[in-house]
C-alpha cells in the first residue's frame, strides 16, 4: 500500500501538471491557501480518536459506504459508456490520424493540433471512413456497443505551441532506418463529446512550455459531465512541483488528491536514477467528507538508505562443492541471516521514510499510522548436501544430510492506533467490512467490461 500511494504521489506530482489559484483579494490568511506542507503540520498536530480498533472499524465501514453510494452511480454514466466505445472502435480499426501515426487512442485525439478530418465509422465494413476538414478533427460513431447507427461524435478544436513532436511511423529493419510523422502540441485544446445531438460531455485542456521541451512546465485538465461529475488534475513544474486533482459530483468534492514533490523532473524523465534527483514528497488524499490519508515521503533518502543496505548485506558466497572443507550449513545460515537483515532493513527505510496516516476529517482526529513490520512468509524444509569422499564432491540430492530450515520473510502494513494497538491490515479489513467490500467489487467490476 505504501509503495502504491508512494508512486501516485510521485508521478502526478511529476508528469500530471497546475497553476494554483488565490481567491482572496483582502490579504488575510484562509485554511484555504495554507501550504501543502501547512496542511500536513496541522493534521499531524491532531489527537488520536479515543475510538477502540473494533469501534472505529464498525464507524469506518459506515462512512465508506456512504462514500461507495455516490461513487457507484458512476458506473452507468452514458459519457464514459461512450467514451469507452470509441476506444474499442479505434482498437478495431484504427484511423491513421496523422497521416501515417498508428494505433491513436480516445486520449491521443485531444492531445494533437494542426489534425484535421472528420472521421464516419462503417459498422458493416467495421472502418472508419475519412472526410476531409481543414476546421476540426471529429468522430461519428454509434454511442454503444450494441448499437449500428452513428448517434455520437467527438470533437476537439486546439492551438498549437511550436513543440513539434516526432512520432515513429515505420521501421525498416533491414536498411536499420526510421521513417516519422510529426505533430504540434497543443498549449489548448477543446473537446466535445455528443449523444443523439445532446452535450454529454466537455474536455479542456492547457499547457504551457519553456525551452522547447516536450514536457509542459504547467498542465491542466478538466472533464465535466451532463450527469454532474467532473474530473480535472492540473499541476506546475519548479522547485517544488505541485499536483492536484479531484474528483467532484455536482460540485461536491468525493475524491481529491494534492500532492508536492522537490524531485528534478527533467532528470528522471532522461531516466536517470540517482537518488538526489527524487527529492522529497508529501501529499493529502482527501475522500469526501470522511477521511484524509496523509503521505510524507522522502524518495531521496529512501533511495541512499535502500543503497546502503544493499551495500551493508551482502548475499553470502555458495560453497565450492569440490572443497571438502566447505560449510554448507554455516552458508545457509547466513542466507536466512541476509533475508531477514534486508526484509528488516526494508521496512526501517519505509517506517523512517514513507509515513502514512490516516485521519477522520469529520471528527478532527487520527485513526491511525500505517506502520510496516517485517514477518515471516513461510519456510522451505532441506537436508544439507553431504560429502563424498569417493567422488569428492557435495551431493545435496541425498536423504543422509541434516535437516535445515531455509526461512523467507516479508513486509506487512499494519495499522498503529492511538493507544499503540496495532493490528495488521489484511486481518483488519477482512472482517467487518463484508458489505463495503461486495459494493467495492461491484464498482471496480463495472469497469471491467
Amino acid at each position: 500500500m505504501i509503495k502504491k500511494i508512494a508512486l501516485m504521489s510521485l508521478v502526478l506530482s511529476q508528469l500530471a501538471i497546475s497553476c494554483s489559484s488565490d481567491d482572496s483579494s483582502d490579504g488575510n490568511t484562509t485554511e484555504t491557501e495554507q501550504s501543502l506542507s501547512e496542511q500536513i503540520a496541522n493534521i499531524v498536530k491532531q489527537p488520536y480518536s479515543k475510538l477502540s480498533p473494533a469501534d472505529q472499524k464498525t464507524k469506518l465501514e459506515a462512512e465508506a459506504n456512504e462514500m461507495l453510494v455516490q461513487l457507484d452511480k458512476t458506473k452507468n454514466l452514458s459519457a464514459l459508456e461512450t467514451i469507452e466505445n470509441l476506444n474499442r472502435l479505434l482498437d478495431i480499426s484504427t484511423p491513421d490520424i496523422f497521416s501515417g501515426l498508428n494505433d491513436n487512442e480516445a486520449e491521443d485525439i485531444i492531445n494533437t493540433a494542426g489534425v484535421y478530418g472528420i472521421y464516419t465509422w462503417n459498422n458493416t465494413e467495421e472502418t472508419w471512413i475519412k472526410t476531409s476538414s481543414t476546421s476540426e478533427l471529429k468522430f461519428v460513431f454509434p454511442a454503444k456497443e450494441s448499437q449500428t447507427a452513428n448517434n455520437a461524435s467527438f470533437s476537439t478544436n486546439s492551438v498549437s505551441s511550436d513543440i513539434k513532436v516526432a512520432v515513429e511511423d515505420s521501421y525498416n529493419w533491414q536498411t536499420d532506418t526510421q521513417t516519422n510523422d510529426y505533430f504540434f502540441l497543443p498549449t489548448s485544446a477543446d473537446a466535445v463529446l455528443t449523444i443523439d445531438n445532446v452535450k454529454a460531455a466537455t474536455f479542456s485542456q492547457n499547457a504551457k512550455y519553456t525551452n522547447g521541451n516536450e514536457t509542459p512546465n504547467e498542465f491542466g485538465y478538466k472533464m465535466s459531465l451532463n450527469d454532474g461529475y467532473s474530473w480535472e488534475i492540473s499541476s506546475k513544474k519548479a522547485s517544488e512541483n505541485t499536483a492536484k486533482a479531484l474528483f467532484a459530483y455536482n460540485g461536491k468534492n468525493l475524491i481529491e488528491f494534492n500532492s508536492g514533490s522537490t524531485a528534478n523532473i527533467d532528470e528522471l524523465l532522461q531516466g536517470d536514477a540517482l537518488a538526489q534527483y527524487r527529492g522529497k514528497a508529501n501529499g493529502l488524499i482527501t475522500l469526501m467528507d470522511n477521511f484524509v490519508i496523509v503521505a510524507e515521503m522522502d524518495f531521496a533518502a529512501e533511495a541512499a538508505d535502500k543503497a546502503a543496505l544493499k551495500t551493508s548485506n551482502v548475499y553470502p558466497e555458495y560453497p565450492d562443492n569440490t572443497d571438502p572443507n566447505s560449510d554448507f550449513k554455516a552458508f545457509f545460515n547466513a542466507e536466512n541471516a541476509y533475508r531477514k537483515k534486508l526484509s528488516e532493513g526494508t521496512v526501517a527505510n519505509d517506517n523512517k521514510n514513507m509515513k502514512l496516516i490516516l485521519v477522520s476529517k469529520k471528527d478532527g482526529t487520527k485513526i491511525a499510522d500505517i506502520v510496516q513490520r517485517s514477518e515471516s512468509d513461510g519456510t522451505d524444509q532441506i537436508t544439507l548436501p553431504v560429502w563424498s569422499a569417493d567422488d569428492n564432491f557435495w551431493y545435496n540430492w541425498t536423504d543422509e544430510g541434516e535437516a535445515f530450515t531455509k526461512q523467507y520473510y516479508t513486509e506487512v502494513s499494519y495499522l498503529k492506533f492511538g493507544d499503540n494497538t496495532e493490528v495488521e491490515m489484511g486481518v483488519y479489513f477482512s472482517t467487518g467490512f463484508d458489505t463495503f467490500k461486495s459494493k467495492f467489487d461491484d464498482f471496480i467490476q463495472s469497469f471491467q467490461k
